[in-house]
């Protein structure tokens, strides 16, 4: 079996790679063929995080040669497509993804519709409104990355599947070598930094109160640090990110209580659970579901971050006890290992029903 993944972003966006490309080894055991097309490069995602001006030359050019591989017929027995196809262009152009016949999955772990249906722009608002839900209805299968997405997703399409954004357990493990001083740690983008940076008075202010280091990986701002000595930043690569992770004590993931990131699929929650690293997060979206009882702490207040903080850096056995539960959880309902097969069942479920199903074309 052939499968086509249309992304958005090429291997160094995170989506990409957890959505799709890890799991391709066991695709490939399973007799499944994963042939990977994003439309936007590594180097147009490292401009996002450093603000480097993208050529428009160059995007239209990326656009064009999605419209040319749609229209050529992608030689495959079923079509993955992972948020996007044409972003900001009519929802017309999304539809030669059913120019072939063959089923078509949609993947999606970020609340999308907003960004057209809420967008401040009234241009934008009358002519994208509805595009994500258009393209839902028509698809044969969602698979989502969190109960929300996939709730909002079964209104249109019936055959919607909670699939959260998981690690393989076999790299993501637990690291226990010792080190001089605890690490409060947290990986991410630019984009996703604007949550944590409320709290970065009050987490420098902990980390300080007990000898501790505040590491930042893949985001921050130089002046940030200047304002705050006790915080780190190291720069994102994918060799490094998983030592990067099993190098913290206590991972966090604040979150904005918006509607954007009530579709947040808590992927910083499971890098950090699969690494028995106890974590605290803000009790929003899927962070409440993904993190369970007895894996790490909620906290919604500054009071409540202070308190949950204090209490991890000052009891190691705390640390340990909700770390020890929370590897378990990720293994168990987080894992590669755990979701392979069931993507593999549907995707052959969704091929072997083509023959008995009429072909929709755009």
């Amino acid at each position: 079996m052939r499968v086509v993944a249309f992304t958005k972003y090429d291997r160094e966006a995170a989506s990409t790679r957890q959505r799709f490309l890890q799991y391709a080894p066991s695709f490939a055991s399973g007799g499944i063929e994963l042939r990977h097309r994003p439309l936007l490069s590594d180097a147009y995602v490292r401009s996002l995080a450093t603000g480097e001006h993208w050529s428009r030359t160059a995007l239209l050019r990326s656009y064009g040669d999605r419209l040319l591989e749609l229209l050529r017929t992608p030689d495959a027995d079923l079509i993955c497509v992972h948020a996007e196809l044409f972003p900001y262009l009519p929802s017309a152009f999304d539809r030669l993804a059913f120019w072939s016949g063959v089923p078509v999955v949609y993947d999606w772990d970020d609340a999308l519709f907003l960004k057209y249906n809420d967008n401040p722009n009234p241009v934008v608002r009358k002519l994208l409104s509805g595009k994500i839900e258009q393209f839902l209805a028509r698809v044969s299968a969602v698979t989502c990355g969190n109960e929300f997405l996939r709730d909002y997703a079964a209104r249109y399409c019936a055959r919607s599947e909670l699939v959260p954004t998981v690690v393989d357990t076999d790299v993501y493990r637990p690291d226990s070598r010792p080190r001089e001083k605890l690490v409060v740690g947290w990986i991410g983008s630019p984009t996703t930094w604007e949550n944590v940076r409320p709290l970065l008075p009050l987490l420098c202010a902990v980390c300080t109160e007990f000898g501790a280091r505040f590491r930042v990986v893949g985001a921050g701002v130089k002046a940030e640090r200047d304002r705050f000595p006790e915080m780190e930043l190291v720069p994102w690569t994918e060799a490094t990110e998983v030592a990067e992770v099993q190098g913290f004590d206590i991972g966090i993931m604040p979150l904005i209580d918006a509607p954007f990131e009530r579709g947040k699929s808590a992927y910083k929650l499971v890098q950090y659970m699969a690494c028995a690293i106890p974590s605290v997060a803000s009790p929003v979206g899927a962070n409440e579901t993904v993190l369970g009882p007895g894996c790490g702490l909620l906290a919604t207040s500054d009071a409540d971050w202070r308190t949950a903080l204090t209490d991890l850096l000052a009891n190691a056995e705390l640390r340990r006890s909700l770390g020890k539960q929370a590897r378990e959880r990720a293994v168990a309902g987080y894992s590669l290992q755990a979701h392979a097969p069931r993507l593999i069942a549907l995707f052959r479920d969704l091929v072997d029903r083509r023959s008995s199903m009429p072909v929709r074309r755009a």
